[in-house]
């Protein structure tokens, strides 16, 4: 889409817009011409076209008191909030959907995308890839898993509220996205950039944390701004009214060569699964002050390695057993066709951690 005069008249109310997915959606919308109101916990950088609204998404009286006075058109909901049960999780998710699109009962919304994933089809972490699961690649139509799920509650309650105030929606379901952002619970790119860091600083291999089905089957993953791309399209295309897709960069790949391409930016040493997983929570125990060091020496913007790593995260989904590759063709065919190479993604990304040194530039 390009900058028109329509655009200028479409507000987007973002929803957890320092995260991943919502800073890669603001940019993007800023260019078109977007005006955006960013929510969140605690305002980000100040922009043109970027008003923020700092608020807790998870009070329903602080989202009424907020949002009382906004109009947005679209609403783009990327946020979510770990819990320690599947119930909890669906409790304070769901939640959340519900509360925000009661809070804009008033507003002339025409458009809802939800940010989800694939444990749609794989099941929460409590029970994740656990009994009978879809036959890869994961396709929407897919009946749900008969598990609870916070994903569910989620879309269930996008979809009343859709029905009572006459917007259409659209779902999308992503896997493991990678993009900029600092202090994000599920943070794969920066976590590999962190580790890759600290094991040239320390001379150590740069050893993949998960399993050989893992290493050695194929899997994709998801740009954040292939997400972004595709969230507007819906939004704006009668193509993706009222419809779940699937997003994936469009490529498939095997970790045993993606792993040495990122050793390589890096100037480590790649080395495969050993017989047993060694995950980073492992290997990276007591390396905060290690990190501390090494922001010193190259004057660093982040000290703190918590903000930086999620190394539970990346465990988790490179210990995976089973085969994870989602189906794109249904957007595709809907007339959704951006595509990138995950390799690219993954080196695109580090240069610009890079240069707003987050990591050493060595």
């Amino acid at each position: 889409m390009t900058i028109t005069e329509e655009n200028t008249s479409h507000t987007a109310l973002v929803v957890g817009a320092t995260g991943i997915g919502g800073s890669a959606l603001t940019d993007q919308l800023v260019a078109e011409g977007w005006q955006v109101l960013a929510l969140a916990r605690r305002p980000g950088r100040e922009r043109d076209g970027v008003r923020w609204i700092p608020t807790d998404l998870r009070s329903a009286a602080a989202l009424r008191e907020s949002l009382a006075p906004e109009h947005p058109t679209h609403v783009f909901f990327t946020a979510w909030s770990r819990q320690e049960t599947e119930q909890g999780n669906i409790e304070v998710n769901g939640g959340m959907v519900r509360d925000l699109l009661a809070a804009l009962d008033h507003a002339p919304v025409e458009h809802v995308a939800l940010v989800t994933g694939l444990k749609h089809y794989l099941g929460p972490f409590e029970s994740y890839g656990q009994g009978p699961i879809p036959e890869t690649p994961f396709r929407e139509d897919e009946p749900r898993l008969d598990a609870p799920n916070f994903y569910y509650a989620q879309e269930d309650e996008l979809f009343a509220a859709a029905a009572r105030n006459g917007f259409t929606w659209s779902v999308h379901r992503s896997h493991t996205v990678i993009g900029h952002a600092v202090g994000n619970a599920m943070n794969m790119g920066l976590t590999l950039a962190v580790y890759a860091s600290i094991c040239r600083e320390l001379g150590l291999p740069f050893v993949f944390p998960g399993s050989e089905t893992q290493w050695n089957g194929l899997t994709d993953m998801t740009d954040a701004t292939i997400l972004a791309d595709q969230m507007v399209w819906a939004a704006t295309n009668p193509q993706g009214a009222d419809e779940a897709f699937n997003v994936v960069n469009g490529d498939v790949f095997r970790w045993r060569s993606m792993w040495p391409a990122i050793a390589a930016y890096f100037g480590v040493e790649p080395v495969g699964p050993g017989a047993e997983p060694a995950p980073l929570e492992q290997q990276m125990v007591g390396m905060d002050d290690t990190w501390t060091r090494i922001a010193q020496e190259h004057r660093l913007a982040e000290p703190d390695l918590t903000r930086l790593a999620s190394w539970w995260h990346t465990d988790a989904d490179l210990g995976r057993q089973i085969e994870v590759v989602a189906d794109i063709s249904k957007s595709r065919i809907a007339g959704f066709t951006t595509h990138h190479r995950t390799v690219d993604s993954f080196t695109d990304l580090f240069d610009r951690y890079r240069a707003e040194r987050l990591i050493p530039n060595v």
